[in-house]
């Protein structure tokens, strides 16, 4: 708590501030004292302004909990910074199509990059996105690894999730259930990443010929790139 410093009357006097002496009832001879004028309004103010922002630092630290750092950049062209060099060496094909999003928020800033391989017949298709989050209010640790990621309709099968060592924070690879595709996720800090990789067969049957442990290798290769280049 701030408070009044201690002042006698002779400070006002010494001061030149002009305070009033006033006899106190009983006629002469009895001393006379100094009444102390009001504060100053500006120095009340002050004490007012200092209590108001220190009220709203303690609100602030109440309402927002530890944020975990952000050691990467956001771009609004993921695309540009996104290349499946590796992953398109493991499927054989080329990728093109990108299509790009983003949006940047108090709370969350985020970009997202979808690419395809072009069609053609009797051949395996592929399709990849890439997500990334940049929290800025909150640590995303509590729900990591727990949604779709970024297509809803898939589903995770959980049992045959692997845990990627050596990439960001924490990373796993979980397995598409009942379609063919992988998905990696990492946490690092206040950053999420999150790379899909699917595979269609054609339509008249024939089976591809796929290395699901290659392009789980590419796709993590692929990634350690995009986060390189993300890193500020």
């Amino acid at each position: 708590m701030i408070g009044e410093p201690e002042i006698d009357g002779d400070w006002y006097a010494a001061s030149g501030s002009g305070a009033t002496a006033e006899a106190l009832p009983g006629g002469p001879g009895r001393e006379r004292v100094r009444r102390a004028r009001p504060p100053w309004p500006w120095a009340l103010g002050g004490v007012l302004a200092a209590s108001a922002v220190w009220a709203g630092t303690l609100a602030v630290l109440d309402r927002v909990p530890d944020v975990p750092r952000l050691a990467y950049r956001h771009s609004p062209d993921l695309c540009k910074e996104f290349d499946l060099k590796t992953v398109a060496q493991s499927a054989g094909r080329e990728f093109e199509g990108r299509q790009n999003g983003e949006a940047s928020y108090p709370a969350q800033d985020w970009s997202y990059c979808s690419i395809s391989t072009p069609y053609q017949e009797e051949t395996v298709m592929y399709g990849a996105q890439v997500l990334v989050e940049l929290h800025k209010e909150h640590d995303p640790a509590a729900e990591f690894a727990t949604g779709p990621g970024t297509d809803p309709s898939t589903r995770i099968d959980i049992g045959e999730r692997q845990e990627v060592q050596g990439l960001g924070g924490r990373a796993v690879l979980d397995r598409y259930y009942a379609r063919g595709g992988s998905r990696l996720m990492v946490l690092d800090g206040g950053a999420v990443f999150t790379l899909t990789v699917q595979w269609f067969q054609p339509k008249d049957g024939t089976p591809g010929s796929i290395d699901e442990n290659a392009m789980d290798a590419a796709m993590i290769e692929d990634m350690r790139t995009l986060m390189t280049k993300l890193k500020r």
